[in-house]
């Protein structure tokens, strides 16, 4: 099994077009071979004309740790070439950012949900490449959340640096598919290449989606693990809320809250009686944390734990946004008046509510807030954006 860097560097006649061009590498610690060498050292030895390179949220080396921590332009110190940032100053390519090379290569570890940044970053660059007469190639990767889709669509006027356009959370797409359907959806006129996975079985056990020959590394700070990535397209939503996702400990983004004020196990009691289909695919184990920096610092927080992995996990039963949808149902039920929605800027959203930047809109609060709503009002809802999305990217896809 290859990933698309490994393809590329395995096979001559792919490199050719790259023959007297000067390269840019779109990049990030998980960008890698299969021997873990960085793409940017693996396609410099290959003979590539790497002229720029480039870092995403969190850098190039991954070291800033949050949300709207920027990350400054720099000179690679074994190179010599620039490092411009794509999460500081600006987060589109700028044209003097765009003039240091002809073809970018493309080469991030996604999570297969729509708020995580990459994705967008990919859009922006597309639409500078189109700007500038440049090449675009994604070096592709896997989504190994897999081919299930989940969610309410993005919606019209809702866009933001967490959300390109109308698809659901969990988008079930590779970066060069979701490439593909950028260019379609946005009319984008632009020189665009995927360079394919060998043998990616996107619902093949035990990985759905992540390769089990392939180890784990973490393409952003607290993207520690498989079952992260599986339960980040609900776990995520925790950022527009004062509950804690588990920043500050050593498994951020696989709980459903965590909180010193809320009892856990009655929460997941009531979880159980209200929606039980919606805990299906997975165990949730009631835990105790005190995060070391972030919400409820130094506080002892209860919490439910979600374990979407080992024999726990059914990669089609498994729905994480439903999963905490009813969570946040369950403590509106229980807590009537807790502040559970923050209001402090997220992601240079200064004029809109966290959790409705992060949905694409204001369905899932709405739901939440209202006392008579039933779990399918929600699911009737997502369902049907479901279906609309699946429609939508079904001729973009590669690895069927």
């Amino acid at each position: 099994m290859k990933f698309g860097i490994d393809h590329l560097l395995a096979d001559p006649e792919l490199r050719k077009p790259l023959d007297g061009k000067r390269v840019a590498l779109v990049a990030h610690p998980a960008s890698v071979t299969a021997d873990l060498v960085h793409s940017l050292d693996a396609l410099i030895a290959a003979g590539v004309n790497v002229t720029s390179a480039f870092g995403p949220q969190h850098g190039l080396k991954g070291d800033k740790q949050d949300n709207m921590v920027e990350t400054a332009d720099e000179l690679d110190p074994a190179y010599k070439i620039p490092v411009f940032s794509l999460y500081g100053e600006v987060r589109r390519p700028t044209p003097a950012m765009m003039d240091t090379a002809d073809v970018f290569l493309f080469d991030l570890q996604d999570l297969g949900c729509r708020i995580y940044t990459f994705v967008t970053t990919l859009l922006y660059l597309l639409e500078a490449a189109a700007a500038q007469g440049k090449s675009v190639w994604v070096l592709d990767r896997p989504n190994p959340a897999g081919r299930p889709m989940e969610g309410t669509l993005l919606q019209p006027g809702q866009e933001s640096f967490v959300g390109a356009g109308p698809m659901v959370m969990r988008h079930g797409l590779t970066m060069g598919e979701m490439g593909h359907w950028f260019i379609d959806h946005f009319k984008l006129d632009v020189d665009y290449r995927v360079i394919d996975m060998h043998y990616w079985l996107p619902d093949a056990g035990p990985g759905f989606g992540w390769p089990d020959s392939r180890i784990w590394i973490n393409p952003s700070p607290n993207a520690a693990n498989l079952n992260m990535a599986r339960a980040y397209a609900g776990t995520v939503m925790l950022e527009g809320t004062t509950l804690s996702e588990g920043r500050g400990t050593t498994r951020p983004l696989e709980v459903l809250f965590g909180a010193p004020d809320i009892d856990a196990l009655d929460v997941l009691r009531e979880m159980a009686r209200f929606a039980p289909e919606w805990l299906a695919g997975c165990a949730i184990r009631p835990c105790w944390f005190e995060p070391t920096f972030h919400k409820h610092a130094g506080t002892l927080c209860n919490a439910l734990m979600i374990h979407a992995e080992g024999p726990f996990y059914d990669h089609r039963a498994f729905r994480p946004w439903r999963l905490q949808a009813l969570a946040f149902k369950v403590i509106r039920m229980l807590y009537p008046d807790y502040e559970l929605w923050r209001d402090f800027p997220y992601e240079y959203e200064f004029d809109r509510l966290a959790i409705d930047v992060i949905n694409g809109g204001s369905a899932l609060r709405e739901w939440v807030e209202d006392l008579v709503s039933e779990p399918g009002d929600l699911d009737r809802l997502a369902t049907a954006h479901e279906n609309a999305w699946r429609e939508t990217v079904q001729p973009f896809l590669i690895y069927e």
